[in-house]
């Protein structure tokens, strides 16, 4: 088979490695793409579907009891998960919108939920789940791959999920110790996944992401971020998989960090003029790493002709597209999706078409 042959996900697969197709690939979320004429035309220009929905574990807590209501305030839809344990309940509020939702209300509102917040890690049991992976991936052939999730990262989990960042930097200051108790058993808990992803059908799987530098810091990343994402490349290597991170902030302060880890790929970096980092800086700073972007979200605001030309650019950053992903992994307004991935993929196979020394034939 050529390689202009190869199916979307083989495209993916063979650059996930660090080489390179005919062009540079093209993902998407599978919840970012309405399905309409307009997904159906990128799809058959070889358009990749990344589906997140199907994993390869499952999560038991035998003796803790879930519970979810649901209800409205001022026309707005809110869902309440309360999770009930010998040692006390904890709940919390999130308001479905559209693509995505936001939390109302967190699990942790109070010291007196440190031991809840321990219970609820002590208590759950993981086990391999990978038929389904296998089903959906033969359903999907070739238009579609799919990444389970390794973990959140151990302190992002408290940050993002349980706590929200206000309230996690007053308990960092006033009671490190507790919050460094529920960070210590994540990352015992953690390595009991980490076998069971490297061992399924699937060849590549994240770690966490969504870290927030201006919170976390260099020596806060370097101490709790780092020795995790290393621990569980070891276990994916072993099996010949591929792990990476959802790293789309900005990573400035990071870079030296992150080219230290042994992450393969750095999924949804978004380059300037979103962050602080540019593609030839991040690919400078990160030569030996996989770049999967994110099409930086502001530029999907411009005019079609306009997102075109700054894709060909962006990639006329490189002296090689080797190893290089172009990815939507964020909501982009309904009224721009459909003009902007045309044009974004229109400058993705110019590129090609013009610069064709750097493209595998």
């Amino acid at each position: 088979m050529t390689l202009a042959h190869m199916t979307p996900r083989e495209r993916v697969e063979r650059v996930l490695r660090g080489g390179r197709a005919d062009r540079v690939p093209f993902t998407m979320y599978e919840n970012k793409l309405p399905q309409c004429r307009a997904e159906r035309d990128l799809r058959n220009r070889g358009l990749c579907i990344v589906d997140r929905r199907v994993k390869v574990v499952t999560a038991l807590r035998p003796n803790v009891k879930s519970t979810e209501t649901r209800s409205t305030q001022d026309g707005r839809p809110l869902v309440r998960t309360t999770h009930e344990t010998p040692v006390g309940a904890v709940s919390m509020v999130r308001e479905p919108a559209g693509f995505t939702s936001w939390f109302r209300e967190r699990l942790f509102k109070g010291p007196e939920d440190y031991k809840v917040l321990r219970f609820l890690i002590d208590d759950e049991v993981f086990a391999p789940c990978y038929r389904p992976f296998v089903d959906a991936r033969r359903a999907w052939g070739g238009d579609a791959i799919l990444r389970p999730q390794l973990a959140g990262e151990p302190l992002q989990v408290l940050i993002s999920n349980w706590m929200g960042t206000e309230a996690f930097c007053y308990e960092w200051m006033d009671r490190r110790d507790e919050v460094l108790d529920l960070y210590h058993a994540l990352v015992a808990h953690h390595r009991k996944v980490y076998p069971l992803v490297a061992a399924s059908p699937a060849l590549h799987a994240n770690y966490g992401g969504n870290v927030v530098p201006e919170i976390v810091g260099l020596e806060g990343f370097e101490t709790y971020y780092v020795p995790n994402y290393n621990e569980a490349a070891e276990h994916m290597h072993a099996h010949g998989k591929l792990v990476g991170s959802h790293l789309d902030a900005n990573c400035g302060v990071l870079k030296h960090a992150i080219a230290r880890t042994a992450l393969d790929y750095i999924e949804a970096f978004t380059p300037a003029p979103d962050t602080d980092l540019t593609l030839a800086e991040a690919r400078a700073a990160w030569p030996d790493k996989v770049l999967w972007l994110n099409f930086p979200s502001s530029v999907h605001l411009r005019p079609d002709e306009e997102v075109e030309r700054f894709t060909f650019d962006l990639l006329e950053e490189l002296d090689t597209v080797d190893g290089l992903l172009m990815g939507i992994t964020e909501d982009i307004p309904p009224d721009r999706w459909q003009g902007s991935c045309r044009a974004i993929m229109d400058g993705l196979d110019r590129h090609a078409a013009e610069r064709p020394e750097l493209y595998a034939r």
